[in-house]
């Protein structure tokens, strides 16, 4: 699934391309997504422009002149693909985890024109989801149950300390849920606690402040650094202009199972363990 760093991409790559636009139709092929999409979902979308594309967490936005808003989540394997009209050929762009840029039409379940753009959402596991608000309040409203993202002057060692009190739950978990924080998903949470030397099974009620302070910050690196190398391309990820992220390179931990830690003055080796079904990586001497 693509995690906050992905998303933030696709997000800038889109704001380049369709910021300023009028959407001149759009075609819904298959309804059952996540949530299926109502029958006049269409009409509230044509003919409107767009002044912007904005994230939240792991959510795509794209915000309209009239204040309403169409989010788009991607789920586990949606795909947002840009096909451009041209004299030659079109040209089309993958900006998912997904193993190729040319995925089966059969699941190309919505394509909304804009100009001499056709976006197309394609979503083999129809996971992801389209909502429409009619004003911010209605998408602010929806997201009170999110906790703050990792950017958020809100979250600080103080919130992460008091959120943990009396809490039996580990931390790997806790940092995958959405109502603790938002945006962080299962590469990223292992990346975090590497540099934090936390193990991913520790029990949050017995961090100190110091650890949430590691986590608070931590979060913030990890997640700039993956922003600033364009996304992790796991299974070929790639923006709206064809290009791949490159911050699996950095990885410490994640997908490097029995190989020597890469910190100079450690002779650990990297363990995988399952953790609520999902896997976890970590170095077995660094975190404690």
């Amino acid at each position: 699934m693509p995690e906050l760093p992905e998303v933030e991409i696709v997000k800038q790559s889109l704001n380049k391309s369709i910021t300023g636009k009028i959407i001149k139709d759009i075609l819904i092929k298959n309804r059952n997504l996540r949530f299926k999409i109502p029958k006049n979902f269409e009409k509230n979308i044509v003919k409107k422009k767009i002044i912007k594309v904005d994230r939240f967490s792991k959510h795509l936005i794209l915000k309209f002149e009239d204040n309403s808003n169409l989010m788009i989540h991607l789920g586990m394997s949606g795909t947002i693909h840009l096909i451009r009209k041209s004299r030659k050929k079109n040209s089309m762009t993958n900006t998912s985890f997904y193993h190729s840029p040319f995925l089966p039409k059969k699941h190309n379940h919505i394509e909304i024109k804009i100009a001499n753009f056709k976006l197309i959402y394609n979503d083999p596991r129809r996971f992801g989801y389209f909502s429409y608000f009619r004003n911010n309040e209605e998408m602010n409203n929806n997201f009170r149950k999110y906790g703050p993202e990792p950017f958020d002057p809100l979250f600080d060692k103080n919130y992460i300390f008091n959120y943990f009190k009396n809490k039996k739950k580990n931390i790997k978990n806790f940092l995958i849920d959405q109502n603790f924080v938002s945006g962080i998903g299962n590469i990223y949470a292992s990346e975090i606690l590497f540099l934090c030397k936390i193990l991913p099974f520790k029990e949050v009620s017995s961090l100190s402040l110091n650890d949430c302070q590691k986590i608070s910050y931590f979060s913030k690196v990890v997640l700039r650094k993956a922003i600033e190398k364009g996304g992790s391309s796991i299974r070929d990820f790639m923006n709206t202009s064809g290009d791949q992220g490159s911050f699996q390179k950095n990885f410490n931990v994640y997908q490097r199972e029995n190989k020597k830690c890469l910190k100079y003055s450690c002779k650990g080796t990297i363990h995988k363990k399952f953790i609520s079904n999902r896997s976890s990586f970590f170095c077995n001497l660094c975190q404690k």
